[in-house]
């Protein structure tokens, strides 16, 4: 995705690269698997939270692989050489891993929080110790969502009938019980086990195997000196796999977000190299670049790397003027939410202190411009998840893939095809595994028709900015977001005092005689207006969808 990130764009690094390289000579670009894996594994020392064992990993064997590229009827085989640990079908289990629930920061402390891994429903809150807790999302007593609820002394209680609970599930009161009765210890929720890592707040799903800490990924670029990320968090109204995919395809980017930042231009759409260095049981590596660029001296490409169930990097590294190296993440935790749902976390991140101006942009600028870049893709993804629901095929009679843009695509569908069977429902690449019940997938509205529809309600009544509707830019971030939700606050209350005195200075202007000060009191109400507009203008982008300029409405 275009986010202000140097991974789509090579201008900016290579000309900071270029600087330096007659006093810092750099690698060539070829890397094996024991030099790019310093960007993602945890250091033996770190200061980490958790006590993680790293499980020793039996020996890659060489096996060769063919990649199809398809281009109309004709299928090309493009043999690469990488270190693979089986092929075919592997024992997997999706309850067995751990998934992003939410970014830490982020969790209210005041209330519980509704969220859901595939068909599971959880509800996520902070005990009276600031303890995280995260329990089935369902009332034992008549199955009202605990997410509903309040926090009462640091437990949480169903606003249904009042029924309280401790943070190991027991329930603790019963206001309907006589004073003299005892609370039976069956009277208890379900727990699931969550932990805070580098920000991040992960759920193990599984009640049959203990958690594995050792599955947590650890990403050793945020924990580098002076590393600094601009971290967000987003609803998206489609399958957590097509938000994979497109996270996996820098292809579209200049096309598809021309402009959108510094990074995307139109004009830089070509072909792309990809060079897979491993694939396992539990996802792929590799690097890749733009064709044009690896003619450039001491070139280093993109590191890229999908690890299950739903973890994507790609990590850079370049040496800087002053022969210091700089280290870049873009990081994709993407949490599959439901059929045609799910729900991202949007890291990235450098060492480098930022250049001129973009020290003083504002946090919340970068927060809304994501939230543009993925409406801008919103109307093709949700169309796809549409059509592979309607299909009912694997993707490979579906797509079509060029080896000089879809690798990674074609690389993702393939290890669905391994893992798929234990999952809910899969979509591979020569394999599928419907949904047991498919739910309502909808079309997601782009452009005109999505700004119209946010402002609709979800279940009648006069529609609001706060209903929950996933075509509105509000709900699917800023409802989420601490930080965008203070300054949206923030401009609204500023706004409204700038009116109030704009009316007033306007009022007193048309009363008063002279005309100095009538020109003052104009000149305030004139001021008043600017600062308005521009309450009105920020206010509009934590609220408003995207809209292409071309499109009719």
């Amino acid at each position: 995705m275009a986010l202000f990130q140097p991974f789509f764009s090579d201008t900016i690094l290579w000309k900071t690269q270029r600087q330096s390289n007659k006093s810092n000579p750099s690698p060539a670009a070829g890397r094996s698997r024991s030099t790019v894996a310093s960007l993602h594994e945890a250091p033996r020392n770190s200061n980490r939270n958790l006590n993680v064992c790293h499980s020793k990993t039996r020996k890659p064997r060489i096996k060769s692989r063919a990649v199809a590229e398809q281009v109309g009827d004709q299928n090309q085989l493009n043999q690469v050489q990488i270190k693979e640990e089986s092929e075919g079908s592997v024992k997997y289990d999706w309850t067995e891993e751990w998934y992003p629930l939410y970014l830490t920061k982020h969790v209210p402390e005041d209330a519980p929080l509704g969220l859901t891994v595939f068909d599971k429903q959880l509800v996520l809150y902070r005990d009276g110790t600031g303890e995280l807790r995260c329990f089935e999302d369902r009332c034992p007593h008549r199955l009202a969502k605990l997410s509903e609820g309040q926090l009462i002394d640091g437990r949480l209680e169903c606003l249904y009938h009042g029924w309280q609970f401790e943070g190991n599930g027991q329930c603790v009161k019963i206001p309907q019980l006589p004073s003299d009765a005892k609370i039976p210890r069956s009277v208890c929720t379900k727990t699931y086990n969550v932990i805070d890592s580098q920000g991040v707040v992960w759920v193990w799903m599984s009640h049959k195997t203990p958690p594995k800490p050792e599955k947590i990924p650890w990403f050793e670029n945020f924990s580098r000196s002076g590393f600094r990320d601009v971290s967000t968090i987003h609803e998206l109204p489609y399958d957590h796999s097509i938000l994979l995919e497109n996270l996996m395809d820098p292809a579209h980017v200049p096309i598809s977000h021309d402009r959108t930042d510094f990074t995307a231009k139109r004009e830089d759409a070509g072909p792309l190299f990809f060079n897979v260095t491993e694939r396992s049981n539990r996802g792929f590596a590799g690097v890749w670049g733009r064709e044009k660029d690896k003619s450039m001296p001491n070139y280093k490409p993109n590191f890229f790397r999908f690890e299950a169930p739903c973890v994507l990097q790609n990590n850079r590294e370049l040496v800087d003027k002053n022969g210091e190296k700089q280290y870049f993440s873009g990081l994709f935790l993407c949490r599959p939410s439901g059929q045609g749902k799910s729900m991202l976390i949007v890291r990235f991140g450098n060492t480098r202190k930022p250049p001129g101006l973009l020290k003083w942009i504002p946090q919340w600028y970068f927060h809304q411009n994501a939230s543009k870049v993925f409406e801008q893709d919103m109307g093709f993804l949700s169309s796809q998840n549409e059509i592979l629901m309607k299909e009912k095929v694997p993707t490979r009679k579906l797509y079509i893939n060029l080896k000089s843009s879809d690798i990674w695509v074609f690389e993702y569908r393939k290890w669905m095809d391994k893992v798929g069977h234990g999952m809910p429902y899969h979509f591979g690449y020569s394999s599928i595994s419907l949904p047991k019940e498919a739910a309502v997938i909808e079309h997601a509205p782009a452009g005109f028709v999505a700004n119209i529809s946010a402002s609709q309600p979800a279940k009648g009544g006069i529609g609001t900015l706060h209903m929950p509707n996933l075509a509105n830019r509000y709900f699917r971030h800023v409802i989420h977001c601490k930080d965008c939700r203070s300054v949206l606050k923030a401009f609204q209350t500023w706004k409204n005092a700038l009116s109030a005195v704009a009316l007033v200075s306007t009022a007193l202007a048309i009363l008063v005689s002279g005309r100095q000060w009538k020109a003052l009191l104009l000149f305030s109400t004139s001021l008043c207006l600017v600062g308005i507009y521009s309450c009105s203008v920020a206010i509009s982008m934590h609220t408003t969808n995207f809209i292409r300029t071309h499109r009719r409405a």
